[in-house]
């Protein structure tokens, strides 16, 4: 399956606010919004870490720096089942 192009505007401020360039700042947006999307159970972890251009281990490994658990969603259906 292809991919598709999202364009965002992103003001030169925030920009400059985050001491960044556009390709940097594009790729921690990738990379947030995977981690995002995956911590509210939206993306699995194999989707989510597609999103964010790197294998599964690698985001699984990365979701500490963002105070996410790995493996939540999995957990959470797993308590589901033995509820």
């Amino acid at each position: 399956m292809g991919a598709r192009q999202v364009i965002l505007e992103i003001p030169e401020k925030v920009l400059l606010a985050e001491k960044t360039d556009e390709v940097s700042f594009a790729r921690e947006l990738r990379i947030l919004a995977a981690v995002k999307l995956y911590e509210l159970g939206r993306l699995s972890s194999g989707r989510a870490a597609e999103l964010a251009g790197m294998p599964r281990v690698e985001f699984l490994l990365s979701l500490g720096r963002y105070m996410v658990f790995p493996l939540q969603s999995e957990l959470i259906e797993l308590e589901s089942q033995h509820a």
